[in-house]
């Protein structure tokens, strides 16, 4: 959430969390004229009673207190609304302290516009602050030489909580050190290529004393996608003096099947030892298996069925042989791997721009969330989708189904989607207004409650939260620390609010 600020105004208010953002007040220069003496004073002077009043009539109180009504019915304060409202000049945007429990934001050399956070070996549901956060980006460098690009494996560590105006933390959240300055520590991987998009997963070990084997997998610009072993990069971290080896640099294996380059990829969360989905602009989508072995097979034979550049695979949280993909079609298909005909079982027409991006619900699986070009998301309910009747799903006329919740709040197209790991009414999304929305599902207002938000009728009741990111491209929950998000854009954005 923040709040306007200029060199000029310094006066005004800021937008709360879960709050109806107020009218701005502004705040009137003082007269530099001083008083007005009027030498004929004494001469208009009148012994009759002198009654206060406005230009028609009636006493000031009580006109002014009618005008302000009018305003308020008309609206014409204007009510500051972050990615859709525009700045004044001379004005920025800085963030309200009083909506976040932490924030800090921290920069790489070069834009990384995809990451993955790591679960890590520091606890669940922690609340201990300063927080640490381990993460991986791929770059997207600003130079001609791709050898400027790489993967990065990185831990931010310091992330304190955030101070109450008095200067003292609030007592909710345990708190080791006060003043800890947040620290970025990094490993690179040499890639010469930009990164499209990169997803994380982890093998647990068999030996306890072990930490967990952790994959990566990386959609390229090159149509080549990598798959690293970034297991050692993680633990050098805590291990001061380990130096990574280029052959621990090297990808374990490198995925060739596609023609073209991609932005879709995702592990299954049902195979441990590591099952990938792959899609690319051609509309073709490719399974890779690691073997008992440990090296990886691609299928060679592509699912196919999309009739654009597929945007975003995900598999299904509950089924292992089910996953969804979602396309520049304005489709998102629902598919069985077991299938021999490659084609989808459910294909829906739910946009008529381009699908960016998709998330499947951990907690309520038959749950699925949408992001389009037209700055639209969109909640389904994927037992109202059925196969056409009278032939199968890839042959019948696409259907168009209902969400059961649409939101065109943001103005720009959607980048990013995710369902809270564990409350299935909680949605945050980032978009290309700057912005990334916390969303809470549940809210519903009551008559009495419609009649207090009429000056902000298109802010819709169940947004809880603006945060401003310049750049907005992707944004995750962190499973481990309740309520924690990191995004990423021109920079990233580690925070935690109040209102979630």
């Amino acid at each position: 959430m923040v709040k306007r600020t200029a060199d000029e105004e310094k006066a005004a208010g800021p937008l709360k969390a879960g709050e109806r953002p107020d009218a701005m007040d502004v705040d009137e220069k003082p007269n530099d004229m001083g008083e007005f003496e009027d030498e004929f004073e004494d001469e208009f002077e009148s012994e009759d009673e002198i009654i206060e009043a406005g230009v028609d009539g009636r006493p000031d109180a009580e006109r002014e207190a009618e005008e302000a009504m009018d305003v308020d019915a008309a609206g014409a304060p204007a009510t500051f609304i972050v990615g859709r409202t525009k700045l004044e000049p001379g004005q920025t945007l800085s963030p309200d302290p009083t909506t976040y429990r932490m924030l800090h934001n921290l920069s790489t050399p070069w834009p990384c516009l995809s990451f993955d956070i790591i679960r890590d070996g520091l606890g669940d549901n922690r609340s201990v602050f300063p927080a640490t956060v381990y993460t991986v980006a791929g770059t997207q460098a600003d130079s001609v030489k791709t050898s400027d690009n790489s993967i990065m494996v990185m831990k931010f560590s310091g992330l304190s909580k955030m101070q109450s105006e008095d200067g003292e933390e609030s007592s909710d959240d345990e708190s080791d050190d006060e003043d800890a300055d947040p620290v970025l520590e990094h490993k690179s991987i040499p890639l010469n290529t930009t990164t499209n998009r990169i997803r994380a997963h982890q093998t647990p070990s068999q030996d306890p004393s072990k930490p967990a084997t952790t994959l990566t997998a990386t959609m390229t610009e090159s149509t080549n996608v990598f798959i690293h072993d970034i297991t050692p990069h993680l633990a050098s971290f805590d291990t001061p003096g380990t130096i990574i080896t280029p052959q621990q640099n090297k990808p374990l294996c490198t995925i060739r099947a596609h023609k073209s380059e991609g932005y879709a990829v995702d592990w299954s969360p049902l195979h441990p030892a590591g099952k990938l989905l792959t899609g690319d602009n051609d509309g073709m989508i490719y399974v890779t298996t690691r073997t008992d072995g440990g090296g990886f097979v691609t299928d060679t034979r592509p699912f196919q069925g999309h009739t654009s550049s597929v945007e975003e695979i995900q598999w299904s949280p509950s089924e292992a042989s089910v996953f969804a993909s979602a396309s520049s079609d304005g489709t998102i298909r629902v598919w069985d791997v077991r299938s021999k005909g490659r084609k989808p079982a459910l294909s829906m027409q739910i946009s008529n721009v381009d699908v960016n991006v998709m998330s499947w619900s951990r907690q309520t699986t038959h749950l699925l969330a949408s992001g389009d070009d037209a700055g639209v998301w969109a909640v389904w309910d994927l037992r109202q989708w059925k196969p056409s009747a009278g032939g199968s799903a890839a042959s019948a006329p696409l259907q168009r189904p209902s969400p059961i919740a649409s939101f065109d709040f943001h103005r720009e197209q959607i980048t990013s989607v995710e369902w809270h790991p564990t409350d299935d009414s909680i949605v945050a999304v980032s978009a290309g207004d700057n912005t990334v929305t916390l969303w809470d599902l549940a809210v519903e207002l009551d008559d009495e409650e419609s009649k207090d938000t009429a000056g902000v009728q298109d802010v819709p009741p169940q947004l809880l939260f603006v945060h401003y990111q310049n750049l907005a491209k992707e944004v995750h929950w962190h499973p481990q620390i309740p309520g924690a998000l990191v995004a990423t854009g021109e920079h990233f954005s580690v925070f935690k609010t109040i209102s979630v």
